[in-house]
């Protein structure tokens, strides 16, 4: 009997990429693996990205972590990487082990991972010292994250804060703009390029041109998102067109 492994994410109420980009990727691996996957989620309200909202957003994520329990999913991914790092260094640790404890005091044992976490991760990964970022946010928010990411011992050398205040809006930005976007950035001289520090801003589109174009591996808070679920559920960390982390060369 194929195995089915059921993938839990904790979602914005207003975010509508992961359930787009993750299902996308996860069901391309299927192409070339056996394992097969469900998708479910449990949602925390938000809508403007500004600091306030997420500070009452995270509050929610408990309640989402035992509603996913209450499924029996195998992995839950906390999917707002703003929120996580607009609370403070280091902070995807305590949220991973807090939420972890709700399932477990909900009789689960679903390892939980977090945006914010497998993104510093994925560049650990791929040996990334020196990068590039781009992301949605208000300029405030995007350096909270360059300095959240700096903290964790990277070098941000360049970044593009894109300054899209609505949460809906950061889901209709053009994935096809990116390239044009890192090519105004200092790029050359980084080992890596995150090309969307946020999970509800579409990139998958455009991993593969970026790549082609800079000659740079490029990660993006769902590619890593979907590597650290990968490796938590024990499966090879493999998906076709989702650039250089999910390649099999790491």
């Amino acid at each position: 009997m194929q195995k089915i492994y059921r993938i839990g994410q904790i979602v914005p109420s207003s975010n509508t990429t992961m359930e787009t980009e993750i299902p996308a990727m996860l069901l391309a691996r299927q192409a070339i693996r056996p394992e097969r996957f469900t998708f479910h989620s449990s949602r925390m309200r938000m809508k403007k990205v500004v600091k306030e909202e997420l500070a009452a957003m995270d509050a929610e994520s408990d309640r989402c972590a035992t509603e996913l329990s209450d499924a029996r999913v195998d992995v839950l991914g906390y999917a707002c990487l703003v929120a996580i790092m607009a609370m403070g260094h280091g902070y995807h640790r305590v949220s991973q082990e807090r939420l972890h404890g709700r399932t477990v005091d909900n009789g689960g044992t679903a390892p939980v991972i977090t945006s914010a976490g497998a993104l510093v991760d994925a560049l650990k990964v791929i040996g990334a010292r020196r990068i590039v970022v781009v992301a949605p946010y208000m300029k405030p928010l995007t350096e909270l994250v360059v300095d959240y990411i700096r903290n964790e011992g990277y070098e941000v050398i360049d970044y593009k804060a894109l300054e899209i205040p609505d949460n809906l809006d950061v889901a209709r930005h053009d994935p096809a703009r990116l390239p044009e976007i890192v090519q105004g950035l200092k790029y050359q001289d980084a080992d890596a390029i995150v090309l969307s520090a946020c999970v509800q801003m579409p990139s998958l589109p455009a991993i593969a041109k970026v790549e082609a174009l800079t000659g740079k591996p490029v990660v993006t808070a769902s590619v890593a998102t979907t590597y650290a679920m990968l490796k938590a559920l024990g499966l090879e960390p493999v998906v076709p067109g989702a650039g250089a982390l999910l390649s099999g060369a790491y």
